[in-house]
This record gives structure tokens, sequence and C-alpha cells, in this order.
């Protein structure tokens, strides 16, 4: 994380949050991250790399994001781009939030949000196309009804359909709970020897399940197979060795229990559409030391 641009926002400690409206012909900020929370809207910039975490994808001509505290994030100029690219930055603190506030039963869902803001979020077309003239107004306003317009935008962006998280959870340092002992207990093993070996027979031993059983068992729970879910970890710890070390992809590869280099191209590619060779090299061309 020290390799990537931290920004200082213009953001002080009598501030609840700072709206900026821009028209530009490109995106040339660096990977950079903050602590405060970020809600990006973008416009005609159809065609633009979005790089969120261990999350990298060419953006449509709507773009609505929502990026946590201290999560690596950018925008980058890629193949056709629009000459007017609208952009509205929403940044607001930390605890704009009182905690004991977001735990009152009102505001469970933006707190879920906000939680779940730690990888990145981003919206639907419909759910856009909703809220953007709210965004456009924010920017004409200010003052305290400006701050009870913010709420009620992030609540009813807290309660739309199809929100996708971006950024995977092992390289998010997060823990997916799926309120069954045996499918922790499976996952505690996973994330301590992803490294290592790990057949479906030996997980299914240490839940004491079949191997038939818990096959099924983990595909219903978390929506994924066992080597999905097992790849998963090991892809996330992948990402960020990519990141934050000059070590050799083959090095990698074996440190994140991957022996066949061919093998661990190919899932990570299929995973985030790049080779790891690109992936660094996406990171790598955009980073600025500080």
């Amino acid at each position: 994380m020290s390799k990537i641009y931290r920004e200082i926002t213009p953001l002080t400690s009598n501030d609840c949050f700072m709206v900026f409206a821009r028209t530009k012909s490109k995106f040339d900020f660096p990977l950079h991250y903050h602590e405060e929370f970020e809600l990006n809207f973008i416009e005609n910039a159809d065609g633009a790399k979005r790089v969120v975490g261990d999350n990298i994808e060419i953006i449509s001509s709507y773009e609505l994001v929502l990026v946590g505290s201290n999560v690596p994030h950018g925008w980058f100029s890629h193949e056709s781009i629009s000459e007017n690219i609208n952009e509205i930055t929403i940044q607001f603190h930390r605890d704009l939030f009182d905690e004991k506030f977001l735990k009152r039963n009102q505001m469970s869902f933006i707190r879920s949000m906000l939680e779940r803001s730690a990888r990145g979020i981003s919206f639907s077309q419909e759910t856009i196309q909703a809220i953007k003239p709210r965004l456009i107004g924010l920017t004409q306003t200010n003052g305290f009804c400006s701050v009870m317009e913010l709420m009620s935008i992030l609540h009813d962006l807290s309660v739309s359909r199809n929100m996708k998280t971006l950024t995977t959870l092992t390289f998010a340092n997060e823990n997916a709970t799926y309120d069954s002992r045996r499918i922790e207990k499976a996952f505690v093993y996973m994330r301590n020897n992803y490294d290592k070996e790990i057949s479906l027979e030996d997980i299914a031993k240490i839940v004491n399940m079949t191997v038939v059983s818990f096959s099924r068992f983990i595909k219903k729970r978390t929506g994924k197979t066992f080597i999905d879910s097992l790849n998963d970890i090991r892809l996330g710890h992948a990402s960020r060795l990519l990141i934050d070390t000059r070590q050799s992809i083959a090095e990698i590869s074996f440190k994140c229990g991957y022996n066949n280099l061919s093998y661990f191209n190919r899932i990570f590619k299929k995973k985030h559409g790049c080779t790891p060779k690109e992936f660094r090299e996406n990171y790598s061309g955009t980073r600025t030391f500080v």
C-alpha cells in the first residue's frame, strides 16, 4: 500500500463532506487511496478502465462507485474516450456517521453498505439514472440541507438493487460469514493453509462430512464449489503480492499454492480478465512513490 499514492484530500475536520464537479477529456490522476469514503459518478467515459483493489474493469457510459476508506482506486483512459467526461466526486469523513448512530435500526442499510464499501461497490445503471439528478443537485446546494440530502442519497443507494461488490475478500483482508460452523471451519483452514496442497478430501475430513456431502454443502451455502472458493483465497493473496512485492510471477504462484505456472496464469486471467504480468503492469504503470 505504501507504494501507491496516498491522497491528502481537501476535507478539513470542520467539513461534513465535499463535492467536486468537473468536465475533462481524460483521466490522469494516479492510482491512490485516502481515509475518506468516496462516491464517484462518471458520465461519457465509455471504454475507460477502472481499478478498485484487485478488480480491473472497462466501464460503460455511466458509472457510480462507492469506495471505502484506504481502498486503492483509480480511473484511467483506455480506449475511445469522450472529450466531455462529466465527473462528480463526493468525499466524506469516516466519522460522518457516529458509530453509535450507525447501530440504530433505521441506519442498518447504510451501515451495511459502508462496511461493504471496504471492497468497493458499483451500482446498477437503473440506480445511476435515478440518482444522477440528485447528485447534480447536490453540487448546487450547501449547508444543512445538503447534508440531509447526502444522507438521503446514501440511504437510497443502500437499499438499491443489483449493487456489485468489486474487490475480493482476501485482497480486502475480510472474512465472509455463512452462518455455519462447518463452513467457517473449512474457510479458516483454507485461509491458514492456502500455500499448501489442499484436497476436497482433506476439508471434508476436517468438518466430519463425506466428500460428496461436503461438496454439495459448500456449493449450497456459498454459491461456489470448493475449488472456486480455494482459488478465490489464493488469487486474493497473489494479487496482493503482485502489487506489494517484486517477486517473480513463478515465485508468487508457488507461494500461493500453485505448483503449475500455466494453470496459475490461466485461472488468474479467468478471474481478473488479464494475466498476472498485465495485472502488475496495470498497477506499476500508474504507481507514484511518496
